[in-house]
């Protein structure tokens, strides 16, 4: 895993998770979920990217975001998926387990879990964030019991403590073994820090950042889900 730069600019990326450019809504995560979902044929199967901003593709039009790369990936396969971009900014894993209920009305075949960040920016207790988390995934399985699991993890801001951090950090590969999920260690993998591959704001991926996500998450997909 690539080294942030420093604790400024590591807390930076989790302070902006917070404002107020980010307030949840529904309204936007329809219409990306719309434009992103296809008039599906039966045989067709759905990839929901469940999470926060990152998913959302934060300031960016929907066909730039890397749930929609993924999809170009998938069609020029021509693999039976679609990808359903279920992405809404400033969300937490308590507004995420009171919202999948309505993200669950359709099929899902594979469930992407990319929540967590503005938990650590908030410092709420990791037990808390983990029993979030889990309420997620049993909802998931509970609907869809033959559904894949895949988990996205993000890291803590230093300035909470090394504690805090470490066990941030360990919530997600132990969801990932607790319930037979693909892993992936870190969704920002080789963006997080990098100024080139972010926007002004210097905390989410621009364009080019998007396209190393993409990878990152396509990589976890490839292997791990007999793509």
């Amino acid at each position: 895993m690539r080294h942030i730069a420093s604790t400024l600019l590591f807390g930076s990326f989790f302070v902006f998770f917070s404002c107020k450019n980010e307030a949840p809504s529904a309204q936007n995560y329809t219409q990306t979920a719309a434009s992103e979902t296809k008039s599906a044929e039966p045989s067709r199967k759905n990839i929901v990217f469940f999470g926060n901003s990152l998913t959302a593709a934060y300031n960016l039009s929907p066909e730039q975001g890397f749930t929609a790369l993924i999809q170009e990936k998938i069609d020029s396969l021509k693999l039976p998926y679609t990808c359903v971009n279920a992405g809404l900014s400033g969300e937490t894993t308590a507004d995420g387990k009171n919202r999948v209920d309505w993200v669950l009305q359709q099929p899902v075949h594979i469930f992407v879990l990319e929540l967590g960040g503005n938990d650590a920016l908030r410092g709420l207790p990791v037990e808390a964030s983990q029993a979030n988390l889990q309420a997620i995934l049993d909802k998931v399985k509970a609907k869809y019991p033959d559904c894949k699991l895949v988990i996205a993890g993000m890291m803590a801001p230093p300035n909470l403590g090394a504690a805090y951090t470490k066990a941030f950090a360990q919530m997600y590969p132990h969801l990932a073994k607790t319930y037979n999920a693909a892993l992936i260690p870190f969704l920002l993998e080789g963006v997080g820090g990098e100024a080139s591959l972010n926007l002004e704001d210097g905390i989410h991926p621009n364009v080019e950042g998007q396209k190393v996500v993409a990878e990152t998450v396509w990589k976890t997909l490839r292997l791990n889900l007999d793509f």
